[in-house]
């Protein structure tokens, strides 16, 4: 069976068989080593000061030091994302949309021991992260599932909260908030961590358009976030600008050994202010 004919219910274009073909092949040491650490397997940036001591210290044991500091950075972010969820309860259902390796899906439940359903339509990426949540003995309450996030199938009202960390560039915001909104119940929140592009820079940057063509996707502008929310009855809470506390992660790894290229392009891109990582959260009236 073909990759296409497998996908054949989930993915509905050329470019979202494209982006599949990317992600399950995908072993990016960046995504990997970093997960090793703790079996917490994250796909995303990270935040806050670095420890800049990890450079110094003995040769042989220098890569150890600075893998396991970008994962403590990494794991911030998804910890400060999760701050925003609101008041989770264990009988509570939430949505990882975009899930990847599984990571944020796990430390969720960690927290709070309620349900959660993590969707990709990368193959790789869902049975991945099942094997982690059996490995966990979580698998009865934290599942993974191949579904595209614009038509997940999954019941109106269902979820106390949904959340995408780094993957809303990858579709269309006016056809993604409506079906956040369907299946988000009433005064259920949607929190995002994203990288976007000012509006007021004028159109993509050079490097915002470099991280684009890396990642084969599309990187919104900050206003398209607010205008679809608004149309979909998702009211901001909370939005909060996290470009500067990004840097020192970037920084970091551009001197690791796990530097894949695209570190300057992000440093540029954030440094001239063309480019922005935002936390937005919001609820659904």
């Amino acid at each position: 069976m073909t990759v296409q004919e497998s996908y054949a219910p989930v993915l509905a274009s050329p470019y979202q068989r494209s982006v599949a073909e990317y992600w399950n092949h995908e072993k990016n040491p960046v995504n990997l080593r970093l997960g090793e650490v703790d079996g917490i397997y994250h796909h995303h940036y990270g935040i806050g000061d670095a420890d800049w001591s990890v450079l110094e210290g003995p040769q042989e044991t220098r890569d150890e030091r600075i893998i396991a500091e970008l994962h403590r950075l990494e794991c911030a972010q998804a910890d400060l994302l999760l701050n925003h969820l609101g008041n989770v309860s264990p009988d509570d259902h939430l949505l990882d949309s975009g899930s990847g390796r599984g990571g944020g899906s796990l430390v969720a439940n960690q927290r709070f021991g309620c349900h959660i359903d993590g969707i990709s339509i990368s193959e790789t990426q869902v049975a991945f992260a099942n094997e982690q949540a059996e490995k966990r003995g979580v698998a009865d309450k934290v599942r993974f599932h191949l579904k595209n996030m614009l038509d997940t199938g999954f019941d109106s009202g269902r979820f106390r909260a949904i959340w995408n960390n780094e993957s809303t560039m990858y579709v269309d915001l006016s056809q993604l908030f409506p079906e956040y909104a369907r299946m988000l119940r009433h005064g259920g929140r949607y929190v995002t961590i994203t990288g976007c592009y000012n509006d007021t820079y004028g159109l993509p940057s050079r490097a915002v358009s470099e991280i684009n063509a890396h990642y084969i996707c599309d990187i919104h502008p900050r206003s398209s976030y607010f205008k679809e929310m608004a149309r979909n009855r998702l009211v901001p809470a909370a939005v909060v600008d996290l470009t500067e506390a990004t840097i020192p992660y970037w920084e970091l790894r551009a001197q690791s050994p796990l530097a894949t290229g695209i570190e300057k392009a992000f440093l540029t891109a954030y440094k001239d202010g063309s480019f922005q990582y935002l936390l937005i959260a919001a609820d659904r009236v």
